[in-house]
């Protein structure tokens, strides 16, 4: 191959970073890795800078940099560490960068992941909040960009392989569909019983029965906030109302997401719930290439089986769909209250069914605005994220006046 594209990875030390350098390690020969990046995580960052060689790595925290920075001093002084958000973004929009893997988790992956698509990269996105936050100023920025928008999250990239031939996410609504299957796992507590959802620990809810994920992205799994997020995130993609969308809870996670036609035919993408096949198929598309994922067994695994969500169960998947129908900035609004209910959540500072019941009152709270800037929806997101912080305290200071 006469040009290996170059990548940067945003967000190298999570999960769906490792991830995609796995898939990268496999495909050497295809792929140059340009830049990582991560938070504070420098053990990781150094020994994938080590391997993978890039030009640039990145830490959002300064200290962390620069602890990053005096580790590679010996062994790889040539790789330039770089630190802080104008960072970030800078090496998103690399002219020697072809492709982007938007990872980072939540509103922290606005900004770079907005200005990869700026600039015209290939964006394989698995940063669902972009979308969720800034929705129509995103895809237009993309459009004027010329950006190949490619969706990472396994329910999105399901859908865009039962596309009709030729179509591309942003391209308008797909000819012949008339309904979109979004399928879900409904987590570990599917079957618990209600009674028993205030008393959940934080171990339990990020034990996903199927999937391998981070600590956010498992308890947005277990509230199916996810899923609300991936619903808005599907109307963006494939320019469709919301109408149109069907979640469907599937425990087994094999079949990923379905489109239905106006013939009647059905189309799935069944696979191993592992996030390396969609990574590989954004990152190699039109083409297909190694994933290092086991070919999916069908006679092992038996059966398949469908429900509809309860959202008595998970109100948070009412919340998504109430915040996508009013419009404005309530789906940034949506996501920055969830973002901090859920770390709290993890903190100890509020219980499992506290979040949806947090996020709910915030967005009673914040008054929903036009989306019509970055720098409205950012305030919002500000505004929102204070509004739930003061929900949580003064929650945690009823509690310890009992």
């Amino acid at each position: 191959m006469s040009h290996r594209p170059g990548i940067t990875v945003l967000g190298a030390t999570g999960s769906i970073g490792i991830s995609t350098l796995d898939v990268i390690r496999r495909n050497s020969n295809r792929y140059r890795v340009v830049a990582l990046t991560a938070n504070r995580d420098v053990d990781r960052l150094f020994t994938q800078c080590l391997e993978h060689r890039p030009e640039f790595a990145v830490m959002a925290d300064e200290s962390a940099a620069e602890q990053l920075r005096n580790r590679l001093h010996e062994q790889a002084p040539d790789i330039e560490v770089l630190s802080g958000l104008d960072a970030l973004v800078k090496v998103a929009a690399l002219d020697s960068v072809d492709c982007v893997m938007a990872g980072i988790v939540g509103a922290a992956g606005l900004l770079p992941t907005l200005e990869a698509a700026k600039s015209g990269k290939r964006v394989l996105l698995a940063n669902k909040e972009a979308l969720v936050m800034s929705g129509s100023l995103f895809m237009q920025q993309a459009q004027n960009g010329g950006a190949e928008l490619l969706p990472v999250d396994s329910e999105h990239n399901a859908i865009f392989q039962c596309m009709p031939q030729g179509y591309l996410p942003g391209s308008g609504q797909p000819e012949g569909v008339v309904k979109i299957l979004l399928t879900a796992s409904g987590g570990p507590f599917r079957t618990t019983a209600l009674d028993q959802l205030s008393e959940i620990t934080p171990e339990q809810a990020c034990c996903h029965p199927n999937w391998d994920m981070g600590r956010k992205i498992s308890v947005d799994s277990a509230t199916m906030m996810n899923k609300g997020l991936e619903l808005i995130e599907a109307c963006w993609l494939f320019s469709v109302p919301d109408s149109m969308l069907q979640v469907v809870i599937h425990p087994q996670s094999i079949v990923h997401s379905m489109v239905q036609y106006r013939d009647g035919s059905v189309l799935a993408q069944l696979g191993n719930p592992d996030m390396r096949t969609p990574i590989a198929h954004s990152l190699a598309w039109p083409q297909r290439i190694d994933a290092g994922v086991d070919v999916l067994d069908m006679l092992s695994t038996a059966r398949l089986d469908f429900e509809s969500p309860d959202l008595q169960r998970f109100p948070c998947l009412r919340l998504a769909q109430e915040a996508w129908r009013a419009g404005g900035t309530a789906s940034a609004v949506l996501n920055a209250a969830n973002e901090v209910a859920v770390y709290a959540f993890l903190d100890g500072r509020i219980n499992f069914t506290a979040i949806a019941e947090v996020i709910e009152s915030t967005l009673a709270d914040v008054t929903r605005r036009e989306a019509d800037s970055f720098e409205v929806i950012l305030e919002e997101d500000a505004l929102a994220r204070n509004c739930a912080n003061e929900m949580i305290a003064a929650r945690q200071r009823k509690r310890a006046t009992v």
